[in-house]
């Protein structure tokens, strides 16, 4: 756990106290939203075991998520439909949804720096990317449970509107079953029309109508 906390030590070393972590989830699935988190964490928050949410079980990631809520100084969520990706595509949605995170969370709390995963963002607070953020600092971590759990509990409930996509099981990536259904069904409104197999979909449909 203590490489885990390295980028936040080095802040409050230089008197800053208030760090948020941002990360997002779902910039890959061919439906829904994506989700951005950004969480601020005590400075003597410890949570054994919590790490990039993709390494952790859904039963553990829930039990982590509940115990962040509880426990952080401030959150915020930020959420960017389909329609809108589809607008001004994933990378500058992913944006959106960060932005919209840090600002939720700043109306809580003056945040004095943000910690992000990867993505440069152009706020006025100062700000560190950090590659693999999500596995490397405690506040990315936290964020990326937060935004996890939020994002999967949208797709429970798709799934149970579209149960023929399989949705919570594969949470909108293009599995073999989510693409045979689209085929065999059509899309539905969530669907991001911009990304490939949909895309592709739409192409042939109009093609034989």
């Amino acid at each position: 756990m203590e490489d885990l906390y390295k980028y936040e030590k080095e802040l409050y070393e230089k008197g800053i106290n208030f760090i948020g972590g941002v990360d997002e989830v779902g910039r890959g699935p061919l439906v829904g939203p994506v989700v951005a988190a950004c969480v601020v964490l005590p400075k003597d928050f410890y949570l054994e075991g919590l790490t990039d949410s993709k390494k952790l079980s859904e039963k553990k990631r829930n039990i982590f998520y509940k115990y962040i809520i509880e426990n952080c100084l401030a959150y915020g969520i930020g959420i960017i439909d389909e329609k809108r990706i589809d607008e001004i595509n994933i990378y500058n949605a992913t944006k959106e949804a960060m932005i919209m995170a840090i600002n939720k969370a700043c109306q809580k709390i003056k945040i004095e720096h943000i910690l992000i995963d990867a993505m440069p963002l152009e706020i006025n607070i100062p700000t560190t990317s950090i590659i693999k953020g999500d596995a490397k600092s405690i506040t990315i971590a936290a964020s990326s449970v937060v935004a996890k759990v939020v994002r999967d509990k949208m797709l429970y409930e798709l799934d149970k509107k579209y149960p023929m996509y399989d949705f919570k099981n594969n949470k909108g990536y293009p599995t073999k079953k989510h693409l045979e259904a689209i085929n065999k069904y059509g899309i539905i409104k969530e669907h991001r029309k911009s990304y490939g197999p949909v895309a592709e979909y739409l192409k042939n449909n109009n093609k034989n109508t």
